[in-house]
């Protein structure tokens, strides 16, 4: 329960199942305590965390950058503070951003990468309506996107939607935590859905 002051009770009962491999799909806070409670209990399970709990800011380090190595999860954005993406383009525009208009914030939380591609998108619906900003065609540009892309997705990410497919975030990558940055693994795995 989202009340309860810490899960330690549930990570021990699942510990004692004599699972090997656990799977979070939980809010960020209780995410970081899974992390840490598994790490000070010696457990080693294969731990896959939801892709909304895998804010190295704000799950991976209240929860201890050492206790979250080898945590596993997947992501479609770029780590603004990673070194690979120091010459990236759309990271630096990212980055110009925060700057201007919101220096206060922490510019490497994945929720305000986040709210940085969401709104990137919005501007790019709004301006595919030209002067017809009707619901009929904001809809209509809304879902009528192909291979957009956006500064902080990863390469190989794009978004597109359809009449019958409103999804934004179809693809992304599964990653590993190596104690400072997640390490990406694997192909683009693309959610085709049903058409």
């Amino acid at each position: 329960e989202l009340s309860e002051p810490t899960i330690d009770s549930q990570i021990l009962k699942i510990k004692d199942s004599g699972a090997d491999l656990l799977f979070s799909a939980a809010t960020p806070k209780q995410a970081a305590q899974a992390i840490k409670k598994i790490y000070e209990i010696g457990w080693k399970p294969i731990h896959i965390i939801d892709i909304n709990a895998g804010s190295i800011g704000q799950v991976l380090k209240p929860a201890g950058l050492e206790a979250s190595k080898g945590v596993i999860s997947v992501g479609y954005v770029k780590e603004p503070d990673d070194p690979r993406w120091a010459n990236d383009p759309g990271n630096q525009r990212y980055i110009d951003f925060m700057q201007k208009y919101y220096p206060e914030g922490d510019r490497n939380s994945s929720f305000n990468v986040y709210g940085y591609i969401t709104a990137q998108l919005l501007v790019h619906v709004l301006k595919a309506c030209g002067d017809n900003l009707t619901r009929d065609n904001v809809m209509y540009q809304a879902t009528h996107m192909t291979n957009v892309p956006l500064d902080m997705l990863l390469p190989g990410i794009s978004v597109t939607t359809t009449p019958t497919d409103y999804r934004v975030n179809k693809q992304f990558q599964m990653a590993k935590f190596d104690g400072e940055k997640w390490e990406r693994f694997g192909d683009i795995v693309t959610d085709q859905g049903k058409e």
